[in-house]
């Protein structure tokens, strides 16, 4: 039986999060080696500062999941959190020391937590159940598109402007702009979220089934595996890249993750979808292990594209379990909740990485990866029973 085509709202959601994650990326892909090279900060500061920016917006996507629940205005909060991260991003090219670099990620987080619940609601009020897995693909897709045009981007900037980082940090503003405008034009709020068909109880995170949970401490474990890509960045500087080339790890990872998320969802509809989930965490740590012991640039560039396609066999296909776990009307704080916990996790996990880099080196870090993804793929044997979809 031939498919139903996806909504335009996906695809329209899809390009928002393409334009703003070229915005992000041209910035991100520089960050680390404008922090620890140009600001003269240590690996510790770059961890923190990426971890606690990413758990900044876990913390937020929890009571903005739970308001879109409760407001049915899904599109008026991913409005508001794209929004301010557009405008905040000229807060990187004026930033003069690692401080204020730490309160634009942190703020310009925010925008994204207050965003990513909402949206990602939006993609399972637009879809059926049997379209959500080839939906969080295609957006995740579409959004890695971004990831990987934003670093070429930096690259070609970088040639042009002799290295001058800030200047692509203020070109980036651009992109943002056009994400912002697409969504106010294009994406319209589903039928179904009206007032007199939302509940009006207070909606709490105890009331989400049992399902939920098992997916979503899963899922939180394996982020353990999984800190800042920051640190994919710096391991490309450690074995030689210049500053103009750095931003080719996140195109190679990138390229994996975007060509690997939307066949990986469209597989996650046919087939047990634990299988991916262990798949996934294999290909982690072979990546980690590659990473740790490399001394060329093409075997980093092969560890980071494993990595890049680990999280294409992955993060679509934990999104869309959630989304069947969750209630429709809690969807917003399932999604809030699931990523308030993930980004705890990835607060010590980026605080852990840059521990163990100042004070143990790349290789400790990275095989430390590679053991708790083993350690991830035998909770997912364990729990396979739970998993299967």
């Amino acid at each position: 039986m031939r498919r139903a085509a996806l909504p335009s709202g996906v695809w329209a959601l899809g390009l928002v999060s393409l334009f703003m994650d070229v915005s992000s990326e041209m910035i991100h892909a520089l960050l680390p080696v404008f922090v620890v090279g140009t600001l003269g900060a240590g690996a510790i500061w770059l961890g923190v500062i990426e971890g606690v920016a990413e758990a900044t917006a876990c913390i937020v996507k929890v009571f903005s999941g739970a308001l879109s629940d409760r407001w049915g205005k899904r599109k008026s909060l991913a409005l508001l959190g794209y929004g301010l991260a557009a405008i905040t991003k000229p807060l990187f090219p004026l930033a003069g020391s690692a401080v204020t670099v730490f309160a634009a990620r942190c703020i310009d987080r925010i925008g994204k937590g207050i965003r990513g619940a909402p949206r990602d609601a939006l993609v399972a009020d637009y879809t059926t159940p049997e379209q959500r897995g080839a939906a969080y693909g295609l957006r995740q897709s579409l959004d890695t598109v971004g990831a990987f045009v934003g670093p070429l981007l930096a690259i070609g900037l970088l040639v042009l402007l002799a290295n001058d980082v800030r200047a692509v940090f203020w070109i980036a503003i651009i992109p943002a702009v056009i994400s912002v405008a697409i969504l106010w034009l294009a994406v319209k709020e589903p039928v179904h979220l009206q007032p007199s068909q939302r509940r009006v109880v207070d909606l709490r995170p105890k009331d989400l089934p049992k399902a939920f949970w098992v997916i979503a401490g899963i899922a939180t474990f394996f982020t353990l595996a999984r800190f800042s890509e920051a640190f994919l960045i710096l391991r490309g500087a450690d074995i030689g890249l210049s500053i103009a080339w750095t931003p080719l790890v996140l195109v190679v990872m990138n390229v994996a993750y975007m060509c690997s998320a939307y066949p990986a969802g469209v597989l996650a509809d046919r087939m047990p979808r634990h299988q991916l989930l262990m798949l996934g965490a294999a290909v982690l740590v072979l990546a980690n292990l590659m990473l740790a012991g490399a001394t060329e640039t093409i075997v980093v560039m092969l560890g980071v594209a494993l990595w890049g396609l680990h999280m294409g066999l992955t993060e679509g296909v934990f999104t869309a379990m959630i989304a069947d776990a969750a209630p429709a009307d809690l969807r917003g704080t399932a999604f809030g909740v699931f990523n308030l916990m993930r980004g705890l996790l990835l607060l010590l996990a980026s605080v852990i990485a840059g521990l163990m880099w100042d004070y143990a080196g790349p290789a400790a870090t990275f095989i430390t990866a590679a053991v708790l993804a083993a350690l991830s793929m035998l909770l997912l044997m364990a729990s396979r029973s739970m998993l299967h979809a």
